[in-house]
């Protein structure tokens, strides 16, 4: 028994479908989807439909490219956005038995265990930015190199007046339902944004961290007893250490970005369980 975790699947990429549809099965083992499975919601059904065939059970938490307003192919009424758009992806993901953030947390007492899983969805708020950048400046400043997100085009944070105003509220109700977590309960955090601002590298896009993640989040993994936190997003694949709480970006990503040959599974990221051997360095940020 085991929770692995992988999120990026961009599953509009044809290659990445027919990896994930040649993905052995798993069926002991729980998994944990951290976000951007497709635009699309036959894409997304596409992930539920097979994932929940291979594994005992799945977890999903949105990201943002889940999130955007793309029309559905052949023109299939208009595109659903903000809050609408995401809880119908949680009905469909309920549909299917997949465990999503607005479902009481799931206790692992596997090999391990105990440890709460705990799907999070508390988008960015901007404040992944230099202190001396103004959140007016933050489009332009990234622009001079190339960095803006495409979210600025296609997540509408409708009803919510601003992106920054969805992730107050997201944040405010993570925060009191992990805040009743039982004392001394271990937990996965999973969101699909980097929950600190010092995990965000991306040479080739150097100036994105805006999009990432918010401050807020920066000493969750203390507060909430964290063993493990996840997420996405980045594209680039690492572990890291903050404090004795194991960090891990769990990307497929694009074609480019992983090698097709092996196909999916070796990108499937051991999380816990009986073939989790994952030790902290000596040089571990303490």
């Amino acid at each position: 028994m085991t929770i692995r975790a992988i999120s990026d699947l961009h599953l509009a990429s044809p290659a990445n479908r027919d990896a994930l549809q040649e993905l052995p099965f798993f069926p002991d083992d729980w998994l944990i989807l951290a976000g951007d499975v497709a635009e699309r919601f036959d894409h997304v059904r596409l992930a539920f439909t097979t994932l929940t065939e291979k594994f005992a059970k799945v977890f999903w938490v949105p990201g943002n490219h889940d999130l955007w307003a793309i029309p559905e192919e052949g023109g299939k009424g208009p595109a659903l956005v903000g809050e609408e758009r995401y809880r119908a992806l949680v009905d469909l993901a309920r549909a299917y038995g997949v465990v999503t953030p607005e479902d009481p947390f799931e206790v692992w007492t596997g090999p391990g265990g105990p440890c709460a899983i705990a799907p999070l969805f508390l988008l960015y708020d901007y404040s992944f930015r230099p202190d001396h950048i103004e959140r007016h400046e933050v489009v332009a400043w990234a622009r001079e190199q190339n960095s803006v997100c495409a979210d600025e085009m296609f997540l509408n944070p409708a009803p919510f007046e601003s992106r920054e105003a969805w992730c107050a509220r997201r944040c405010d109700e993570a925060e009191a339902r992990l805040s009743a977590l039982p004392e001394g309960m271990e937990t996965i955090l999973v969101n699909h944004f980097p929950m600190r601002e010092d995990l965000i590298r991306i040479p080739r896009a150097p100036r994105f961290s805006p999009w990432c993640g918010t401050r807020r989040t920066e000493d969750w993994h203390r507060r909430f007893n964290a063993r493990v936190v996840i997420s996405g997003h980045i594209h680039i694949r690492r572990t890291d250490w903050r404090h004795g709480t194991r960090f891990e970006e769990v990307s497929l990503g694009y074609p480019r970005q992983w090698d097709q040959e092996k196909g999916m599974a070796p990108y499937l990221r051991t999380i816990l369980g009986e073939e989790a051997d994952v030790q902290e360095p000596a040089s571990a940020l303490r």
